[in-house]
C-alpha cells in the first residue's frame, strides 16, 4: 500500500449481508471457488458471520472450495472457527522470515504474530500457503530459507513477481526479481520437478526433490498467464474487476441495492463478463515509470 491511504466511508462498503448474497448469485452462476481476500479480512467486524454463511454453499455442494487470504496477524483468533466454516486451505502473505526487516516491509506488522497465526492454522487442520513477493536486493536472499523454512513446516510456498499496481514510494524497476532467473538459480541448488499440480489460480507448481515439498511461480510479467484466467475480483464496494491488470469495472453494488431480487444483478453481471479482457498490460522498466494500473493491490483484493 501506498504510506498514506484514504479508507473508504462505512455507507459506501457492501454490507456482510450484501456481500453473502452477491457470492451466492456468483455461485448459481456456476463459480465453484470463493476466496476471500484483502487488504486483511479477518479485521473487519463480524467477518466470521460472512464465512458462517458462505459455509452453506460448501455443505450443500453448491460450492467446492471456500479460501482465504491473509497476513496472519488475526489467525490465532480465527483459525478454529474458519476450519468450522468449512475453510480449508489458506494463504499467508510473508515476504521475510526476519522480524525487523518484516515491520519495515509491512511499516507495522509484528513477525511474531504472524508466526502465531500460522501455528494456529495448523493446529485446526488449515493447509497452509505462505505467498512471498520477490524483491530484488530486498528478500532475495531469503528465497532458499524461506523454501527450506516452509517445507519443513509442511507448508507450500508461493514466489510471486512483483506487480505495478498504485503509485508506491520505491521504483517498480528497482523491485522487480523475475522469477526466471530465481527458477534457474533454484535449479543449481535443487532439483525441481514439474506437477500437474493446481488450485484453480494462477500458480506453477513444481516439486522440490530435496525437501519433498511443492514451490508456486507466480509470474504476471515473465510468464503471464492470461489465456487461462478464469477469475473475477469484487471489492468491498461492490466494484468488478474482469482483470486484475485493466482498469475497466463494472458496479455491482447499484443493482444489489436498487432491488430485493437479482435479476438486475445478472443483467450486470452478464455485460461485465462479457467484457473480460483476453490479457493484462503489465510492465515494468524504466520507460514505463508510472504503475500499469492507478489502484493498489490493497483495493482489487491479493
Amino acid at each position: 500500500m501506498s504510506e498514506d491511504m484514504n479508507f473508504l466511508p462505512k455507507r459506501d462498503l457492501l454490507s456482510l449481508e450484501e456481500l453473502d448474497r452477491l457470492c451466492t448469485a456468483f455461485v448459481g452462476r456456476g463459480v465453484r471457488k470463493l476466496r476471500i481476500t484483502g487488504g486483511e479480512p479477518l479485521v473487519r467486524r463480524n467477518i466470521m458471520q460472512l464465512f458462517r454463511a458462505l459455509g452453506r454453499l460448501i455443505e450443500s455442494g453448491a460450492l467446492s472450495e471456500l479460501t482465504l487470504t491473509t497476513n496472519g496477524s488475526q489467525l490465532a483468533h480465527h483459525a478454529t472457527a474458519l476450519a468450522d466454516a468449512g475453510v480449508r486451505r489458506i494463504n499467508v502473505s510473508l515476504d521475510t522470515l526476519d522480524p525487523a526487516k518484516y515491520r519495515a516491509i509491512t511499516r507495522w506488522g509484528d513477525h511474531a504474530q504472524t508466526m502465531a497465526g500460522i501455528d494456529a492454522a495448523q493446529a485446526a487442520g488449515l493447509s497452509v500457503k505462505i505467498n512471498m513477493v520477490a524483491l530484488k536486493e530486498r528478500n532475495e536472499e531469503e528465497i532458499v530459507p524461506m523454501l527450506k523454512w516452509a517445507h519443513g513446516r509442511g507448508l507450500d510456498l508461493t514466489l510471486i513477481e512483483v506487480m505495478p499496481l498504485g503509485a508506491i514510494e520505491a521504483e517498480r524497476a528497482d523491485q522487480f526479481l523475475p522469477l526466471n532467473l530465481v527458477e534457474a538459480q533454484l535449479n543449481e541448488q535443487f532439483t525441481l520437478r514439474e506437477t500437474g499440480y493446481r488450485t484453480g489460480g494462477p500458480a506453477r507448481y513444481v516439486q522440490v526433490a530435496e525437501t519433498g515439498g511443492r514451490l508456486g511461480f507466480i509470474t504476471p510479467l515473465t510468464h503471464n498467464f492470461c489465456e487461462s484466467c478464469n477469475r473475477v475480483r469484487v471489492t468491498c464496494t461492490g466494484t468488478l474487476y474482469m482483470c486484475l491488470g485493466q482498469n475497466d469495472a463494472a458496479d455491482l453494488r447499484a443493482p444489489l441495492r436498487a432491488s430485493p431480487t437479482d435479476e438486475l444483478l445478472h443483467e450486470a453481471l452478464d455485460a461485465a463478463i462479457a467484457r473480460k479482457p483476453k490479457g493484462h498490460d503489465f510492465v515494468i522498466d524504466r520507460v514505463h515509470a508510472k504503475p500499469a494500473v492507478a489502484r493498489h493491490m490493497s483495493v482489487t483484493g491479493g
